[in-house]
């Protein structure tokens, strides 16, 4: 089966540090890879992949001022739907863009849909539902007006993430700093609990940060780093007593919650969006209400044997049940394609 991996532009696939939709990408594709199938990744010209990679893009967006976003991304998904006869299956991972050439092609299209993220980008989903098979991260995520043809977690390589029986006596906070993903939360959570924050994340939300974060940092309860990746995202999702993710939105999936688990780590979640279908409430971790519960939660965080998430995420959310989920839904929209003729 031939399959073209449309990648967004805004990051490299895989990325270097924040970029959870090319990193999603990119564990797919090594793993359809792995399981036998022909994958081309369309994505920027620096990705890394053991597919065939084809593009036009030089470099991402986010990382290069000369690249403008929508001219490229229009680039790219022309490059790529000039080419959509030699396809089985193209495989949509770059947003709603997309579909506005579904109808162009006879190529059975996948959109795998990382978030909805509000109302307002129905008209550019509903109309195309007949031609093509959107993909749900979690149940949670899953629009009521909208059709859907699975709904997949994301899996990890969790061979790639070191165990920490240990961890240590500080907390983590790892995500964008954004009120949506609840950095001030963390805060005043881990100063109540009394303990020290380590705090790991892009900006982005400049006057978030500068208002209610920065002012708190003070290298001791409350601790900056910035983006991490490699070897520094390992050790900091390993060493943390627990991971706070005290959300404000109804967060679609959340890979650091999986990856943090994968680690040993416990995470201690607003009970929000699909946090109760990702985490195990009493034994990875702790679904909470409210910051005090939050701190209750911490008080007992000790309960959890670190080596229980991580068997979690070993059965539940590895990047290779995650590609042979996929490989069936492509089967299942070949084969239903021939019938249908």
């Amino acid at each position: 089966m031939r399959i073209a991996m449309l990648a967004p532009i805004a990051w490299r696939t895989p990325p270097r540090h924040y970029g959870p939709w090319e990193l999603v990408t990119h564990l797919l594709t090594e793993e359809l890879v792995r399981l036998g199938l022909d994958v081309t990744l369309f994505a920027t010209l620096d990705s890394l992949t053991s597919a065939r990679l084809d593009g036009v893009v030089p470099a991402p967006y986010s990382e290069d001022p000369a690249i403008d976003a929508k001219v490229w991304e229009y680039r790219h998904l022309a490059h790529l739907f000039e080419q959509a006869e030699n396809f089985d299956i193209i495989h949509n991972q770059a947003d709603f863009p997309a579909h506005a050439f579904s109808r162009l092609v006879d190529t059975p299209l996948v959109t795998t849909i990382h978030g909805f993220s509000s109302p307002k980008i129905l008209p550019m989903y509903k109309p195309f539902e007949d031609r093509v098979h959107y993909v749900a991260i979690s149940d949670a995520d899953r629009h009521p007006d909208l059709r859907y043809a699975a709904t997949i977690h994301h899996g990890i390589r969790i061979e790639d993430f070191p165990h920490d029986p240990v961890g240590s006596e500080d907390l983590l906070y790892f995500g964008r700093i954004h009120p949506d993903k609840g950095t001030k939360e963390a805060i005043s959570v881990a100063r109540m609990a009394g303990r020290a924050l380590h705090v790991y994340g892009i900006v982005q939300d400049r006057e978030y940060f500068e208002r209610h974060i920065e002012p708190e940092i003070d290298g001791r309860a409350v601790v900056w780093h910035g983006p991490a990746g490699g070897a520094v995202r390992l050790a900091a999702l390993g060493r943390a007593r627990a991971l706070l993710h005290l959300i404000n939105f109804e967060e679609p999936f959340g890979l650091s919650v999986v990856e943090a688990m994968a680690c040993g780590t416990p995470v201690i979640a607003t009970r929000r969006g699909s946090m109760p279908e990702v985490i195990d409430d009493g034994r990875t971790g702790f679904i909470v209400d409210d910051p005090h519960e939050a701190v209750a939660a911490l008080e007992r965080i000790d309960e959890i044997d670190r080596r229980v998430p991580r068997e979690w995420v070993k059965r539940r959310f590895s990047a290779r049940r995650m590609a042979r989920d996929y490989a069936a839904l492509y089967q299942r929209i070949v084969r239903n394609r021939l019938i249908a003729r």
